[in-house]
Order: C-alpha cells, then sequence, then structure tokens
C-alpha cells in the first residue's frame, strides 16, 4: 500500500532531521565587504617562502559526448521517443493507476504503460518508484522502468543503493521530454504525500522543470516568521531571527569547526554548521538588511540573498524549505507569495515573484573554520549556542551522510573535478561563471600566489575563500560541491593552477 510507505518514510526523515522564458530583474546591491578588521583582502591572508606560482589556468567546460555519472559510470545511449500526445488508453491506464495508487499497484496497468515502449512515461514511474521502499514491488517497477527504456540498471553501482536514484539519473543524462500532461500526473501523485504542494504545480507558466524534481523525504516548512515551533507533521524548520552572541561568548563552538561567514554593512556573522545542518535555512538583520540564508547539505552550498528592496515587494521575503528537491538541490520558496526561487540562482521560477522577473542578489558566505572566523573578525557576533530558541544541537547532526557521494538524483556529470570537490564560485557581471577548487586556491595564494578573472580576485579570508571586484566591494561567492555548482552553471570555467593543467576533454 503505497500510502503506508509515505507516511512511514516522511516519519522516518523527519524524526532524523528535526532531532538534532523569462528575463531576470536583480534586486539588491553588492556590499562593501570591509568591516572592523579591515578589507577583506588584508583579512586572513597567508604568504609563505619561496617562489610565487604561476597564474593559473583557465579550463572551458568538457566538449565529450560520453556521459558519466558521479562513480565514472557511463550511461547507455538514450532511448528513441516518439513525439506527439500518448493514445488515449495510455492516457486512461495513468489515470486509472493514479486514482487506485493509495490503495495497491495495478500492475496489470502499469505492464500495459511499460509494453509502449514509450521512454517520455519512464519519468512518471521514476516518480512512482520514488515512494516505494525497497522490496519486490520496487522490482516490478524497476522492469516496467527498463522496457520503457531498453535499458538495464544493473551496472550502475548507483542502482546497488537505490534503483530509484539509478533510474533518474539515466532520465536526466539522456534529457528525456516529458509527455504532454506530465506535470498533472506528477502533481496527482506528489500531492498524495503533502498537499499544500498544490500551488507550486498549479502555476501554468512556471519554470520550473518538473521533471527534476523529487521528493527530499521531509514535509513543506509553512510556519509563519518567527514561528519556532516545530512542525507538525514533519519539516526542516527554518531559523528565524536567532539570537546571536559576541565572539567570547562564542567559546562552546570548537575553533575548528565550520561557520559559514557573513559580512554586510560593517556588521560579521557567524552560523555555525552544526545549527545550519539541522534548520537549512536562516531569515536574519545584518548590518541593516534583511537576508535569507538557505544551507544546501546535499550540494555543500550555504548562500545569503538580499532579501528587502526587493521591486514590487513591500515586505523582506521570507524564506522557507518546501520539502521537494531539483538534482539534489533543494527548492526553496518564499512563503508570502508561494513562489519558488532557485536556490543555487536566486532566480524566481513561479508564482507573483516568478511573473515579475524576480532574481535575489547575493552576499559572499566565506566557510571557514570558527578560530579563524574570529580571528580574522573580532568584532563578530555568532548564533547563540541554543539558536535562541532553546535547542540543543549536536556538533555533527548529519553524521558524515553526505560523505560516500550525492544520495539523490544527479544525472551526468562534469569530469573536470571529482563530483563532490569543493569550489567557491562566481557569477560575473556579464553573467559568465567561474569556479575556483578551495584546496589548490587556498594552496596558491599561501605560496604568494594570485586568481582573478577580469575585474574580480579571490582572496583569503580567515581560513576561507572570498571574490572581491576590483573597487574592494563584495562580488557574492559562495562554497558547493562541483557537481552541483557545475549542473546548475554547466558553461562555467574552471580555474586550476598552472602546473596542474587539466584538459576539458
Amino acid at each position: 500500500m503505497l500510502l503506508v510507505a509515505v507516511s512511514v518514510l516522511a516519519a522516518a526523515c523527519s524524526t532524523s532531521l528535526q532531532s538534532d522564458d523569462r528575463a531576470s530583474t536583480t534586486t539588491g546591491s553588492q556590499q562593501s565587504t570591509q568591516d572592523d578588521s579591515g578589507t577583506a583582502a588584508e583579512s586572513g591572508a597567508a604568504t609563505t617562502g619561496g617562489s610565487v606560482p604561476e597564474p593559473g589556468t583557465f579550463v572551458p567546460p568538457p566538449q565529450s559526448a560520453s556521459l558519466r555519472n558521479q562513480f565514472g559510470y557511463e550511461f547507455p545511449p538514450a532511448p528513441t521517443v516518439p513525439v506527439g500526445a500518448v493514445d488515449q488508453q495510455t492516457v486512461t491506464d495513468i489515470s486509472d493507476l493514479l486514482a487506485g495508487i493509495t490503495v495497491d499497484i495495478d500492475f496489470e496497468i502499469l505492464n500495459r504503460i511499460g509494453a509502449t515502449g514509450d521512454a517520455r512515461l519512464a519519468w512518471l514511474i521514476t516518480d512512482i518508484m520514488r515512494l516505494v521502499p525497497p522490496g519486490q514491488t520496487l522490482d516490478r517497477i524497476t522492469e516496467v522502468f527498463e522496457s520503457l527504456t531498453a535499458t538495464s540498471l544493473d551496472d550502475d553501482p548507483v542502482s546497488a543503493r537505490s534503483q530509484w536514484q539509478s533510474a533518474t539519473d539515466h532520465m536526466i543524462a539522456w534529457d528525456v521530454p516529458a509527455v504532454d500532461g506530465y506535470v498533472v500526473w506528477k502533481a496527482e501523485l506528489f500531492t498524495l504525500v503533502d498537499e499544500r504542494w498544490r500551488v507550486f504545480f498549479d502555476d501554468p507558466v512556471s519554470d520550473v522543470d518538473w521533471r527534476h524534481v523529487s521528493w527530499g523525504g521531509v514535509l513543506i516548512d509553512d510556519r509563519p516568521l518567527g514561528d519556532d515551533r516545530p512542525c507538525a507533521f514533519g519539516c526542516i524548520p527554518a531559523l528565524d531571527d536567532p539570537a546571536v552572541t559576541d565572539a567570547a561568548e562564542g567559546d562552546w563552538y570548537p575553533d575548528d569547526a565550520i561557520v559559514f561567514g557573513v559580512t554586510l554593512g560593517g556588521e560579521a556573522r557567524a552560523y555555525p554548521k552544526n545549527i545550519m545542518e539541522v534548520h537549512e535555512m536562516v531569515n536574519d538583520t545584518l548590518g541593516g538588511r534583511r537576508l535569507g540564508i538557505p544551507y544546501c547539505t546535499l550540494c555543500g552550498s550555504a548562500q545569503a540573498y538580499l532579501t528587502d528592496d526587493v521591486a514590487g515587494v513591500r515586505e523582506p521575503l521570507v524564506l522557507r524549505t518546501s520539502g521537494l528537491l531539483s538534482r539534489s538541490n533543494k527548492v526553496m520558496y518564499d512563503l508570502t507569495s508561494g513562489s519558488i526561487i532557485d536556490t543555487f540562482t536566486g532566480e524566481a521560477m513561479s508564482g507573483p515573484l516568478g511573473e515579475a522577473m524576480v532574481t535575489l542578489g547575493q552576499v559572499s558566505v566565506v566557510t571557514s573554520t570558527w578560530g579563524d572566523w574570529r580571528q580574522a573578525h573580532p568584532g563578530t557576533t555568532i548564533v547563540a549556542r541554543d539558536g535562541g530558541i532553546g535547542r540543543s544541537y549536536d556538533l555533527d547532526p548529519l553524521g558524515g551522510r553526505d560523505d560516500n557521494g550525492a544520495i539523490f538524483p544527479i544525472g551526468d556529470v562534469d569530469e573536470r573535478l571529482e563530483a563532490q570537490a569543493k569550489v567557491l564560485g562566481v557569477v560575473l557581471e556579464d553573467g559568465s561563471t567561474v569556479a575556483v577548487p578551495v584546496a589548490a586556491a587556498r594552496e596558491h595564494l599561501d605560496a604568494g600566489g594570485t586568481i582573478d578573472f577580469g575585474p574580480v580576485e579571490v582572496v583569503r579570508d580567515a581560513s576561507g575563500l572570498r571574490a572581491v571586484a576590483a573597487d574592494g566591494s563584495d562580488a557574492g561567492g559562495h562554497e558547493a560541491f562541483w557537481f552541483a555548482w557545475s549542473q546548475f552553471h554547466p558553461d562555467t570555467v574552471l580555474w586550476q593552477p598552472s602546473q596542474e593543467p587539466v584538459t576539458g576533454d
């Protein structure tokens, strides 16, 4: 019974997490990185002896036609797909299948769908697979997927961990189109898990690519701003306007533990990683500006968006986690308008904000150890140990969950770097993007080298990295896993040290 599987999975996920063709109008302005400790270019800088490294090399995106997943498995050729609408019998079969799916899966219908050989229908099959636990039922559904796509998942190492993830990875890598009506069917299926997602599906001009959207295992956070009570049915609860302390009172947090540092309007603040791993979203005020700070643990990406001074919006946005994912990236939304906002780019994808063509401005997030951050920014504040809500937080809430590769579908990967290598990504003023491998950049800068691309330079800030413009203003960069940065910015150029050239072929 599908609903039983859904309810059990939702409960398990929420318990583990809570325990511990539109143009873009950018809102907000880039901010200076200067604060009480001096400019970012000076803060935390270190130079060692020896010769100065040669300037780096910029590597363009690969031109290879081969597609591989994060573990090196090469996807087979994409299936041939028909064009046009599906026949009426198949439409009826899908409607009947979904109508009874909360009671049982009708395999007679499912097998008829598989016999069509229309690989476009495999998107719906993968959506159903997501809601079914491992076992004979999932095995039978997997056979339908393999029939539709004329492929086998047996050689994919991901399939041993998750047949659903492997199947969806194939579909993303192949870029199989969806049939007309797919979004309606997906909405019918997903709203069985959480009816509150209906508003996202009901936007007929949404820019959301629903093929790539999956369920993250938790439900929507729709609590009002400032409501610190647990979600009634399980969600990843945002932390609104957390209590903060000065650096001295932050001695509860180990010096070698990671913080996400933000400087804005002459103020600096540290957001401890362990607290961010639990809440994954903070709405806060810093330097007189409102910020929404999502942390996608699956992408290794903490970002800071300016949520005030948004064109056509009187009050600051309130960012929340939807419980949905897009290629392993959290799907966030504005609570007030119900608009989906791309977590990685800040572009509104649906709802009133999408209609207004809003893209949120970003400020830099520096990933550093707490000890180095407070030394570089002695006037910093840090989120209080209990977040101001009387809660206790483990120092390692996720326990290395993401250490062995992405656990949600990401499709094919850009092989210029390992999928989960950390990069500092920057969007330049002309819209082009550059990624800098964090470990190599630190070594290069500490040896006295420089990293610059046109008007933007990468500098040391505490034990992290920051991108600054020629006038010293913030260029709005942030760290992320390479698979995430490269899939949301596929045309990105990759910086590499000259002594370690990498080809793009």
